[in-house]
């Protein structure tokens, strides 16, 4: 905890934003770090709540009140260890995780939550600043070999603890940079790319070894690591989006979510492409889906002078607060407005596209929606058209940031994997093996699309199992169970 009256004298601040008619000139992140003093405040909000919640709305069972209390006190690299110990890469989810911890932070019932991911981001940037961050060499080597498929979050989790205990581990990944959906999915404006590779720097001095450009199922079979490594991990995520199959969604300004962005960070990053352009620019562009890949087509959109910039949600609009049916500490439903909704979107919601109107020289011109309501069956909640509501809107370029479906089925016929009814790679939640012999699997790939606190959290998950199915036992740590230090 931090300061026992702290909750009652200090009221949540987080980082401000620069304005968004500056901060949408540039695809660099545009957040304002607070002075060191009213961070420390922060950290005396966290309560002597008794049994504190927050471990387990986190994933990763962070040691939440130690690390608030050690900021109050103004004991940084104390609290670097401590976020360290159960968290491999805080830098990604103090940027990025939506923060279930302060959906159940007890403070929370009748006041603002303690501002937890903020301080988790700063804590780490203060540890990077002062150096406090090394790699961390292992002294005892086992001499088993493992190989780690994907180099997202649950990837490079697995591969360093992999790497502490002392295995050698070599993490494929088949595009040209590590980072997985870090690098190629989430836009420079939410998490800069300098941010991954300071970290991989760190892992490859630990020791990771790390081979881009390589698809495994084409360039390397999957039996090929079976003979060749102690173990494989499966870690390639849930890359398969969600189409829609409705009149003219095959043309060409009709596009998956994930090909915009991933493009994009490419053309930021300087990186070459095969594929033709997908710009916004000039263009009336409709996001339909209204979850965090929307929300950053919608940001991405904006910086690429889109004429227009429209957000379709299915679902009904959810309210500002808890529902009395979602009680704390519970992660609730309810309406959330990011920054790239704030730069200039129109919103709304139970709203379904019937079909996307072609003109006759092949080009997107505009969509037909209809609304819908929601009513509950049997326990179930059934969509509904609602008669004479069809809607025709302008729109040259359609961005479908439906979701995804599940990973790659062609690396699941390569390995002979067993998949579940939703085709993740089938795997026993006990120990993470799969069907196929010495290979498990982690992250997306195994529980579907999640978070990214929860990609991290399988793949430590995932890394303790591998350790105990090769030595007999492990000593990598379990959920909330904490680390040796890093720094």
């Amino acid at each position: 905890m931090g300061k026992i009256t702290g909750f009652l004298e200090y009221e949540r601040e987080t980082e401000v934003y620069v304005d968004v008619a500056e901060r949408t000139k540039t695809y660099k992140e545009f957040t304002q770090p607070l002075p060191e003093k009213s961070l420390k405040n922060q950290g005396a909000r966290c309560m002597d709540c008794g049994i504190p919640f927050c471990h387990s709305g986190c994933p990763l069972g962070n040691l939440i009140p130690d690390f608030n209390d050690a900021v109050y006190k103004g004991n940084w690299k104390e609290a670097s260890q401590i976020l360290h110990s159960t968290n491999n890469f805080p830098e990604f989810t103090g940027r990025l995780c939506p923060a279930p911890c302060e959906e159940a932070c007890v403070l929370g019932i009748n006041e603002d939550p303690v501002a937890i991911e903020m301080i988790e981001k700063n804590i780490v940037e203060r540890a990077f600043d002062e150096g406090w961050i090394t790699p961390q060499i292992p002294s005892l080597k086992t001499g088993k070999n493992i190989a780690i498929v994907g180099s997202g979050p649950s990837g490079l989790a697995a591969a360093q603890q992999l790497n502490n205990a002392g295995h050698k581990v070599i993490v494929f990944e088949r595009d040209a940079h590590v980072g997985g959906l870090l690098r190629y999915g989430i836009p420079d404006f939410k998490l800069e790319k300098h941010i991954i590779e300071r970290r991989i720097r760190i892992l490859k001095d630990e020791g990771v070894l790390f081979k881009t450009n390589c698809t495994i199922g084409a360039d390397i079979t999957t039996t090929q690591l079976q003979e060749n490594f102690d173990a494989v991990l499966l870690c390639t995520g849930a890359n398969q989006s969600r189409l829609l199959n409705i009149p003219g969604a095959e043309n060409e300004a009709v596009v998956p979510a994930m090909d915009f962005l991933s493009q994009n960070n490419k053309r930021v990053a300087g990186q070459p492409f095969d594929e033709k352009d997908i710009l916004a620019s000039g263009k009336h562009v409709i996001v339909i889906g209204g979850g965090d890949t929307g929300s950053d087509c919608i940001g991405t959109s904006i910086r690429q002078g889109a004429a227009s910039v429209t957000n379709f949600e299915i679902m009904d609009k959810a309210p500002t607060i808890r529902p009395k049916d979602q009680p704390w500490p519970y992660w609730p439903m309810r309406l959330r407005t990011s920054s790239s909704h704030e730069e200039g979107v129109e919103r709304n919601w139970a709203v379904a596209t019937k079909e996307f109107l072609i003109d006759e020289e092949g080009n997107l011109k505009r969509l037909i929606t209809v609304q819908v309501q929601w009513k509950k069956k049997g326990g179930r909640f059934e969509m509904m058209e609602i008669p004479d509501t069809q809607k025709e809107w302008p729109c040259e370029l359609a961005l479908l940031a439906l979701g995804f479906t599940g990973p790659d089925p062609k690396l699941a016929l390569d390995a002979g994997l067993a998949t579940d009814q939703r085709s993740n790679y089938k795997a026993s939640p006990k120990n993470y093996k799969t069907s196929a012999s010495n290979i498990f699997t982690a992250g997306d790939a195994r529980r579907g699309q999640s978070l990214i606190v929860w990609a991290i959290s399988e793949g430590r998950e995932a890394a303790y199992h591998i350790d105990k199915h090769l030595m007999g036992s492990s000593n990598l740590p379990r959920k909330g169970e904490g680390d040796l230090p890093r720094i």
